[in-house]
């Protein structure tokens, strides 16, 4: 029997366009593919989204940047409604979609677990990427503390860690409460006109079979791969 093609695929590393090549959808780091290679996938049928954050910053400092750092990927909290922030953030998108790509990957947007004050900037921030981007595909991750109007604003949610996380220790389930209280955010979701999926975390068969069925159960198309989502 042949395994059954994810059907989108969330790479950060660069190359591998012939295995990019297999799957409908892929979400690429923009700054790491030319416009021919963006024009190579889009020709084998690959609905090629640029990743894009809108809350954190890893480059020089600047001055929307925000003392906090996350801990995780050291990348700078940002002031989402400062006036340089919302326009490199614009600025990306435009040139993404300038190189070929057909749509965008909204990261960083669970403000509410870190600005809860932010919340409504970065509603802000996402409709002006909106604004930008015409008809383009806009896939947004997270992003609860903006629902429902975030719905109005793009055409599907990755839940990410709906299921399985990675930790310190390796992967692993979340414990049975935050499992129940990610069922209740799915059963919202469901609700809405969105596309729908889970990007969870697993090294083994038996963790990535627990994933895949529980996405299943609330209507999403789940998708394991590693912390650095280096797998293609």
């Amino acid at each position: 029997m042949t395994e059954e093609r994810a059907p989108i695929c969330f790479y950060y590393g660069n190359g591998k366009l012939l295995e990019l090549a297999e799957y409908p959808r892929v979400v690429l780091q923009p700054d790491f593919y030319n416009a021919e290679e963006i024009a190579y996938l889009k020709g084998k049928g690959v609905h090629c989204l640029a990743y894009l954050t809108l809350s954190e910053d890893t480059g020089p400092p600047a001055d929307w940047q925000r003392v906090e750092v996350n801990p995780d990927w050291g990348g700078k909290f940002v002031h989402v409604d400062h006036p340089g922030w919302v326009s490199h953030v614009v600025g990306q998108a435009r040139a993404a979609l300038a190189a070929g790509f057909d749509g965008l990957f909204l990261d960083t947007l669970n403000v509410e677990l870190t600005f809860p004050e932010d919340v409504p900037h970065l509603l802000t921030l996402v409709a002006a990427v909106r604004a930008v981007s015409e008809s383009a595909y806009i896939l947004a991750n997270r992003g609860f503390g903006m629902l429902p109007r975030l719905a109005e604003l793009v055409d599907g949610v990755v839940f990410e860690s709906f299921s399985a996380r990675w930790t310190e220790d390796g992967y692993a389930p979340w414990p049975p409460d935050v499992l129940e209280f990610h069922a209740q955010i799915a059963e919202q979701l469901l609700r809405l006109e969105l596309d729908l999926y889970a990007l969870d975390y697993a090294d083994d068969p038996g963790l990535t079979d627990f994933a895949i069925r529980r996405a299943r159960q609330f209507g999403m198309q789940c998708i394991v791969s590693d912390r650095a989502l280096s797998r293609v």
